[in-house]
């Protein structure tokens, strides 16, 4: 934001503010497309990791029918799961380590084998 001559200028186009002392942009327009370039992920890499993890949800959601089921690595791979991008880990009272896609989860077993989880709502 810029002052030219005591005028404030739009900090997304530069035209000169009109209105209230303490207005920002000039129009929502210009707000609108400020907050949307602010809040966008801002490189390529963050957004190709979140598509992956969108995905990767994705996956898990459908092959868990209800809260729990069981897949194998060659099953989860078949359809194009990533098991290297995940958001969070949780480590039960026993210290097995579940890996979560957002609210859906997998343990790795024996013989290649997962058991896939389905986070239950907290209220």
């Amino acid at each position: 934001m810029l002052e030219q001559n005591n005028q404030k200028t739009c900090p997304e186009c530069g035209e000169i503010i009109r209105g209230r002392a303490d207005k920002v942009f000039c129009s929502d327009q210009c707000r609108n497309q400020h907050n949307n370039k602010a809040n966008s992920d801002s490189t390529n890499l963050m957004r190709n990791i979140n598509n992956i993890l969108r995905k990767n949800r994705r996956i898990l959601d459908e092959l868990i029918p209800e809260e729990t089921a069981k897949a194998t690595r060659n099953k989860l791979n078949e359809k194009g799961f990533n098991f290297n991008y995940y958001t969070h880990t949780y480590t039960n009272k026993k210290g097995t380590i579940y890996y979560f896609c957002y609210d859906m989860g997998y343990l790795p077993l024996e013989n290649e084998y997962y058991f896939l989880v389905r986070r239950k709502e907290e209220n």
